[in-house]
């Protein structure tokens, strides 16, 4: 199982994403970089949360897959 991010984490990183959607991308330390500069976090470890979980949120937002259709007869069982 892995580690569960604070609320504030998932907030701060989802803010960061729809206020500069163009600049962050799938690329860990380019965001680690990004975050560093759009927000003035403390310390080391608070700002690679933070771009963890855009990197993560990034690639769940652009390779979303379309919900397959259940077929109305399975839908019943």
């Amino acid at each position: 199982m892995g580690a569960i991010r604070p609320a504030v984490i998932k907030r701060v990183a989802r803010e960061l994403v729809e206020k500069y959607p163009d600049k962050f991308t799938s690329d860990f330390n380019t965001n680690k970089e990004l975050v560093a500069k759009y927000t003035n976090v403390q310390t080391k470890k608070v700002r690679n949360l933070l771009a963890g979980y855009v990197t993560r949120y990034y690639r769940n937002i652009h390779t979303k897959r379309p919900k397959q259709e259940v077929p109305e007869e399975e839908e019943n069982y």
